[in-house]
């Protein structure tokens, strides 16, 4: 029985047309399980309808993300009369630069924001110490009461945050076993913010996907759980580490309610506390520069970052083997 051979240039450009057909393949499949299949994509109608729709979403979404922050910065440089009597007109009286350095200096917006930082900086730093340990012990030492600590802290989700206020504020005002007042104090803050259950379950999560084979491996190698802490979990966690870093510094700027209670002195109050406080005695153009000052640092931090906390929020299933 004589044996058919296939010539090599011809058996070439077969190889090499298959991964291209699978390609192929796989487009179409995608556009199938679309809303819209590839048969519909080629009407006149659709080909240029779908296109249409996409800007019109693209751009409602632009002006519903940027139009309060583009009119803040307009009426932030308005006179009050304008802001009152044409609150979407450009400026009649001309662009008022000086509200800037006014909302500065007559509102001590300069002092709130450095409150606000100070505050933020504490709730970043507890917090990461908070929900990097816990979320290391629970996930990675793994000890006998692990599940039970688990369960409890999930549960503390389902319960409302105004729930809590009350008895977090009474031990705000005398601390268990040591007895201290912590009003009036930027422990009063920094402290209820780190014991964050959602932080340290989403830390937990994403320890669990480390491979065991590295952590044994480091152990096998003689590493304490110290040194396994600081030099292998941690520095594989940094994606993790600041989208927890990016939320709990948004998340302490704009904090209202809590601040305001612990906080009672003008002088220790964040920017978000403060200008609800001096509205009654400030122009409505120096609030709104005074709260679009506000709300550019956290906008600048998100823009900054934003790679590094997409990326982070993206990778659902931590590391991969």
């Amino acid at each position: 029985m004589t044996s058919v051979s296939v010539p090599q240039q011809v058996a070439e450009p077969v190889a090499a047309a298959t991964p291209m057909t699978k390609r192929k393949r796989r487009q179409v499949e995608a556009r199938e399980r679309g809303i819209i299949s590839t048969a519909d994509r080629r009407r006149p109608l659709v080909r240029i309808g779908l296109p249409l729709i996409q800007v019109l979403l693209f751009v409602g979404v632009v002006v519903a993300g940027l139009g309060p922050l583009v009119w803040l910065l307009k009426s932030g440089l308005s006179t009050s009369q304008d802001i009152l009597q044409g609150p979407m007109e450009l400026w009649p009286s001309g662009i008022q630069w000086a509200n800037i350095p006014n909302a500065w200096n007559q509102v001590q917006i300069g002092s709130y924001l450095g409150n606000t930082a100070i505050i933020a900086i504490g709730s970043l730093l507890s917090t990461l110490f908070v929900c990097t340990t816990g979320a290391f012990v629970l996930s990675v030492l793994r000890p006998r009461w692990g599940p039970i600590v688990t369960g409890a802290v999930l549960a503390t989700l389902f319960l409302p945050g105004v729930i809590s206020l009350v008895p977090l504020y009474l031990t705000i005002l005398k601390m268990p076993l040591i007895g201290v007042n912590l009003q009036n104090t930027f422990w009063a803050v920094w402290l209820p913010q780190a014991a964050g259950a959602f932080n340290i379950l989403v830390m937990k999560r994403y320890f669990d996907a480390i491979p065991r084979e590295l952590i044994e491996a480091a152990r096998i190698d003689g590493a304490s759980n110290a040194r396994l802490f600081t030099a292998l979990v941690l520095p594989l966690s940094k994606p993790i580490l600041g989208v927890v870093a990016l939320l709990t510094v948004i998340g302490s700027w704009k904090d209202y309610l809590w601040p305001l209670l612990v906080l009672p002195d003008p002088k220790k109050q964040p920017i978000s506390v403060a200008l609800p406080r001096v509205s009654e005695t400030t122009e409505i153009s120096l609030q709104l520069s005074a709260l679009f000052l506000a709300v550019l640092v956290p906008v600048v931090l998100f823009l900054v970052f934003q790679k590094q906390f997409l990326r982070g929020v993206g990778m659902s299933g931590g590391i991969k083997e």
